[in-house]
């Protein structure tokens, strides 16, 4: 199984709630060596956001109100910087199909709009990789793997992926599962096809057996691949979340999608999203843990 990461993910924010250190944390702790992935094109990221948007990218003109929305020191370098996140996860894309599974020490970006980013998340590394996917299957159907004409997204972040549900709310080939802390950022969420907001102080026990009701589900929407958000951010110490599900049953968790997504025999791309404990080595457990099973099944 290929994993990937890039130095460069450590983003400097000075003062900042987002631990940019833990993307080298990670790739320190797992046995199994990264691979660099290459940035994503502009070309790529249009079959996504708007060329206005991605204009202001470019030209470093977001305005005052687009940085506050986002919720980051935005400088310059950071254009490159998420470009080259969203880089790794369309390359642990490829190699899931190639392989079965892979695994991105980074992104899960999926606060980003099509035309504007919000809550830390310039840019919606997911849903550029699936369009990337599903344009080469169009242009290449005679390709050495199967040709992806339908995802489904699994998003077990603690926050709902609005962006993403936004972004395939009209689109039948993506089926977007959003499972998270429903009295919590953000107040907009869009309708995923399927949302499971959770109420505050939710415990292992619950969690579990709702996921493993809901994944089901997603399995017969057909996909060819998965794309699994695997946050860090339910775990009951961190700051930004409200649930309560502790090391082992975040674990528990990792291996019901990872049965599932086996057990259908559909490739499965996972990406590690929030994480935001006051002890930057919980969050660092509970991504590389992520990772070990990935590995270990």
């Amino acid at each position: 199984m290929k994993v990937f990461y890039s130095p460069r993910y450590e983003i400097p924010l000075p003062g900042h709630i987002w631990p940019t250190s833990k993307y080298r944390l990670i790739a320190a702790r797992l046995s199994q060596p990264a691979i660099e992935p290459s940035i994503a094109s502009w070309d790529d990221l249009a079959l996504v956001h708007a060329p206005e948007y991605l204009h202001k990218l470019r030209t470093n003109t977001l305005t005052p109100d687009e940085v506050a929305t986002l919720e980051l020191p935005w400088a310059p370098e950071l254009a490159d910087g998420f470009r080259l996140m969203v880089g790794g996860t369309i390359a642990a894309a490829v190699a899931a199909l190639e392989d079965g599974r892979a695994a991105h020490l980074g992104g899960g970006l999926h606060h980003a709009f099509a035309g504007h980013g919000e809550g830390f998340c310039p840019l919606n590394d997911v849903a550029v990789a699936i369009r990337v996917l599903q344009r080469a299957a169009s242009a290449a159907p005679a390709s050495p793997h199967a040709p992806v004409r339908r995802a489904a997204v699994i998003d077990l972040d603690v926050h709902h992926g609005n962006g993403t549900a936004m972004i395939f709310e009209q689109d039948d080939s993506v089926f977007t599962f959003s499972m998270h802390q429903q009295h919590n950022y953000p107040l907009f969420k869009p309708r995923s096809d399927l949302d499971i907001g959770l109420e505050d102080g939710t415990r292992d026990e619950r969690y579990l057996s709702l996921l493993a009701g809901a994944l089901p589900r997603v399995l017969a929407s057909r996909p060819d691949v998965v794309f699994y958000l695997a946050g860090a951010d339910p775990f009951e110490k961190d700051r930004l979340g409200g649930l309560a599900l502790t090391k082992s049953g975040l674990a528990e968790r990792d291996r019901l999608v990872i049965a599932a997504a086996r057990d259908a025999g559909v490739p499965l791309v996972t990406v590690l999203a929030g994480g935001y404990a006051a002890d930057v080595n919980d969050t660092v457990d509970i991504h590389a843990a992520t990772v070990q099973v990935m590995l270990a099944n």
